[in-house]
């Protein structure tokens, strides 16, 4: 137990270290300023993009996957009625099991 307090001890030096001095103390602020003015509005922006190319290659893999099938019927791989984004192929097939083991005929 006493490896917790000193543990605790130090993560509180560690934090309260840069407030020693004032001028470290503005450098704290300054370092907050930039956080809140840059970092953060840069964040969301970013996730989003990162969110956009992930869902942009998977429909484009699913475009090879329907073109590479020869299939011409698209809603067995996308299915636009469902709700939810429930039409992906493989999300069907996912709850077309899960159907079946909840509902055993």
């Amino acid at each position: 137990m006493s490896a917790v307090g000193v543990v605790a001890q130090l993560a509180y030096k560690l934090v309260t270290a840069p407030q020693t001095s004032s001028q470290s103390f503005c450098n704290v602020i300054k370092l907050g300023t930039f956080c809140r003015t840059v970092v953060w509005p840069i964040l969301p922006s970013l996730a989003f993009y990162q969110y956009i190319r992930k869902t942009d290659e998977d429909y484009y893999t699913l475009d090879v996957l329907y073109y590479k099938s020869g299939s011409k019927d698209y809603k067995a791989f996308y299915d636009t009625s469902r709700v939810g984004g429930s039409g992906h192929w493989r999300l069907q097939q996912d709850l077309e099991a899960i159907r079946a083991a909840a509902n055993p005929e």
